[in-house]
């Protein structure tokens, strides 16, 4: 008899709808201070500069507004679990988007769009559904997908300017359990167990089922390391030469199923 079907996650829509605003915010704050020389300085995302970067963050928020305005498909699509592995089919289109985005006036630009943002999406219900690029989902799912957006390329904005700028907690709490959960979906299974403190646990792989005690194979990570394997920003070997994922048994080897999101 197959293994029950896992239930999905649930997420609680008041934390993530703040989580959106609040990691937008610590973006928006970051940005006003950049200098043009700074915006024009080079990226770990190919030949997007900064500034190329900050008009894709705008993307990442103006969609929810944009989805909004058009009409609701009828049926849902895509679950949110699915929404990182489809990812992957539409780089290039995302590259020319982001090119076209006017970013002359960054600070401007992301003002404007957070208030356009909030003006559609306060009120709108979680179960309306949108029309993402990788099919229709609800907007409570598609306003998680914001935050693994959000905060993968609060990293990149990051390491590309020399920024520290902050994490919302529960926005990086989202991000790492969607992308764990994806991990899941990818290899099923419970022969590895894979730990995210404080943030998820997962099992995956196929192979002997572990019911009590300490699991055979397991990993151990933190969140953003483990954001960074998830999404291609570094190498299984560099962060476990690193010491900063630990990896203990003969199937605890995950490099092959890295990263989900290219």
């Amino acid at each position: 008899m197959p293994p029950a079907k896992k239930r999905a996650r649930s997420y609680d829509s008041a934390k993530t709808r703040a989580a959106v605003l609040a990691q937008f915010g610590n973006v928006r704050e970051a940005v006003a201070a950049l200098t043009p020389e700074r915006l024009d300085g080079p990226t770990r995302l190919g030949e997007w500069t900064v500034r190329d970067l900050v008009g894709h963050l705008s993307m990442v928020l103006g969609s929810v507004a944009r989805y909004l305005d058009g009409p609701e498909p009828a049926v849902r699509e895509l679950a949110l679990v699915d929404w990182p592995l489809a990812t992957a089919t539409a780089s290039a289109r995302i590259d020319e988007d982001t090119r076209a985005v006017d970013t002359g006036d960054p600070a401007g630009l992301l003002a404007g769009t957070v208030a356009r943002y909030e003006e559609r999406v306060t009120g709108a219900s979680d179960e309306r559904l949108v029309p993402t690029r990788f099919g229709a989902m609800t907007l409570g799912d598609f306003l998680v997908t914001r935050t693994v957006e959000l905060v993968v390329h609060t990293d990149d904005l990051n390491r590309a300017a020399g920024l520290e700028i902050p994490f919302d907690r529960q926005a990086l709490a989202a991000c790492t359990r969607l992308l764990a959960d994806t991990l899941a979906v990818k290899a099923p299974g419970g022969a590895v167990e894979v730990r995210i403190p404080p943030f998820a646990v997962v099992q995956c792989v196929e192979g002997p089922r572990h019911t009590r005690g300490t699991p055979p194979n397991v990993v151990e990570t933190d969140p953003l390391t483990w954001i960074r394997l998830a999404t291609g920003r570094t190498e299984w070997a560099v962060e476990l030469d690193g010491a900063r994922v630990s990896a203990s048994g003969e199937r605890a080897d995950l490099s092959g199923l890295l990263p989900l999101m290219a």
